[in-house]
């Protein structure tokens, strides 16, 4: 325990956490010509995939085979390897693909090494499913947090913020409070005191759940952004727009791109702002229903990571890449495909691609916004290499046919490359942690610039006169993600996002049972998500303008800034409609009648 932890009156320990802070916060509050103050909530929430944690394991001849929906199948074989006493080269890990994830498998199953060990014992192979109830109280799950956000403005911008932040954690979890990392860098705001604190109660540890800060700290800061603007009488959009910026404020580094002011001036044409009567409760259909109109930004960090690639061509016409990386949706294998095929003249029919399996490549932690930016750019890394052994293979000889014909024509039976990438700025070195089950993600700050991936929704909201219930019949959503590699994917996770801020907004909370502290609604009848009939019209388009200092292909994070800011776009919308500012999540009826 931190020697300034408190203990209050109920037995919970309050733990500070290191925060964040640029320029003098405190004293440009104090000389701001107008302020807004006020707390906003985010309660517990649990991932709900509809395939269950599970684990098979295999133990034959002294060597253990598990296979696991997991987003860490490297450090998974450096864990059992510790704990069963084995070396990490009799265990190989197997994840062919992830299943819904969303952050709930990126750490290290209770039941894992439960089973491993269950099938040494036995001696054949050994399956245990986790039934839904049991994923509730033994997976991690998003902490219900609290945010104080206090906002300063002169001259009609934002001068200062002063934000506290804390969420529950267990006794002894090291989840961390980071919900600074992203509001920091939405509107260039010089002065900015963050601070954080760990709620230590007898919980199970929270963790990663799709845009785990930036999913509260912006319904939060975008809540306090638009309450911020009424004040001032300012137009939402135009506020936002007055604070466009090119510099990291914390770092005081230059900023790799950043493109938010496209995506809301895109948004709001697409969505026709213009139209918008600004007074709330002003807009109204025939039969009463209020009508609300709402914009929330976000931010998340482009991070990368590193990875080791092999790719083998054949002269039969198949083609085997073997590279780090965990399908959990996002369609990586498609994109990995796109970039190879659209470098090489390869057989697409003939193509192999193995991620997430140990046996084929070192693997490295996927999360949803370093995922496929990494190993967009290492296959490309890896075709301008095999593109260059084929040029010295073939020099001087004119050779008609693709890859795998040219190669039979000299009987070559394969041509194989392998290479590296790091991330910029990024020590060669940790590639050698990566060989042994390490990890080394890295960004958003690097060492010569900051990179952040951006989004704009706008949402409108009706709201039904008598039983306050709320629908969201249309949202647009504009998103700054660098080059955009492949838009079908790309596309399909903004829609993810922007069902799941819906549902976090208007639907989800986690009950606690007052008596026990255990979770009360733990399975799909009491834990209520969206279904088709709460979703409406929803279009995504992408600036898809390429960043120039990530990586080689331009690309930058996506799967989780789809979901930043929409919770704030919803609150504003529904403010607008009703003329309440609801400052907790969800939002239901009771909280509009």
């Amino acid at each position: 325990m931190s020697s300034s932890a408190l203990i209050d009156s109920t037995g919970a320990v309050h733990e500070p956490f290191a925060g964040v802070e640029a320029g003098n916060a405190r004293l440009a509050m104090e000389t701001a010509s107008t302020s807004h103050a006020d707390t906003y909530v985010s309660p517990a929430q649990h991932h709900n995939p509809i395939e269950m944690l599970s684990t098979t394991a295999h133990w034959s001849d002294g060597k253990l085979t598990v296979w696991e929906g997991t987003q860490i199948s490297g450090p998974m074989t450096t864990g059992l390897a510790l704990m069963l006493r084995l070396d990490r080269s009799l265990i190989e890990v197997k994840s062919p693909s992830v299943g819904g994830s969303f952050g709930q498998k990126g750490a290290f199953q209770l039941q894992t090494t439960l089973v491993a060990h269950a099938a040494m014992l036995l001696g054949r192979p050994v399956k245990l499913v986790m039934p839904r109830a049991q994923l509730f109280h033994n997976a991690g799950f998003r902490p219900r947090s609290r945010h104080h956000v206090k906002l300063g403005a002169d001259a009609g911008k934002m001068v200062a913020v002063q934000y506290d932040a804390d969420h529950q954690q267990s006794r002894s979890g090291n989840f961390p409070p980071r919900y600074h990392e992203a509001t920091v860098q939405m509107y260039g705001i010089a002065d900015y005191l963050g601070t954080a604190s760990n709620i230590r109660i007898d919980t199970q540890t929270p963790g990663y759940m799709r845009t785990p800060f930036p999913q509260p700290s912006q319904f939060a800061f975008e809540s306090a952004v638009d309450e911020l603007a009424y004040k001032l009488g300012e137009d939402p959009v135009a506020f936002r727009l007055r604070h466009d910026t090119t510099i990291d404020p914390l770092h005081g580094k230059p900023l790799s791109s950043r493109f938010l002011n496209d995506c809301i001036r895109e948004g709001a044409q697409r969505f026709g702002w213009e139209r918008r009567t600004a007074a709330p409760g002003s807009m109204a259909l025939p039969d009463g229903t209020q009508v609300g109109w709402g914009i929330g930004c976000g931010a998340y960090p482009s991070m990368t990571t590193p990875s080791l690639v092999t790719l083998r061509v054949y002269a039969d016409g198949r083609t085997r890449y073997a590279a780090s990386g965990h399908e959990m949706g996002q369609g990586m294998r498609t994109a990995i495909a796109s970039v190879l095929l659209r470098e090489l003249d390869l057989d697409p029919n003939r193509l192999e691609i193995l991620i997430g399996d140990t046996s084929a490549a070192p693997q490295h932690p996927t999360s949803g916004s370093s995922g496929t930016t990494s190993v967009v750019s290492a296959a490309a890394t890896a075709a301008a290499k095999m593109r260059e052994a084929a040029d010295a293979l073939f020099a001087g000889r004119e050779l008609s046919g693709n890859l795998h014909q040219r190669l039979l024509k000299v009987r070559r039976p394969y041509l194989e490359i392998e290479a590296s990438q790091v991330g910029p700025g990024q020590d060669p070195s940790v590639l050698d942690a990566l060989r042994h089950g390490g990890f080394g993600v890295w960004g958003p700050h690097y060492p010569s610039f900051t990179s952040f991936s951006y989004i704009a929704h706008f949402v409108e909201v009706h709201v039904e006169p008598r039983t306050r219930r709320v629908r969201v019949p249309r949202v647009v959503s504009v998103v700054d993600c660098g080059r955009v590699v492949s838009p079908r994917t790309a596309t399909s996770q903004v829609l993810g996002g922007v069902v799941w801020a819906i549902g976090a907004t208007l639907r989800e909370e986690t009950e606690v049972d007052p008596r026990f502290g255990g979770w009360l609604n733990c399975d799909l009848a009491d834990y209520v998500v969206p279904v088709n009939a709460d979703v409406g019209d929803i279009d995504v388009t992408f600036i898809d303008k390429p960043d120039p200092l990530t990586n080689t292909t331009g690309a930058k994070g996506l799967g989780e800034v789809a979901m930043a800011g929409a919770s704030g776009a919803i609150a504003n919308a529904i403010y607008h409609a009703t003329g309440k500012r609801v400052r907790k999540m969800p939002i239901r009826i009771e909280d509009l009648l």
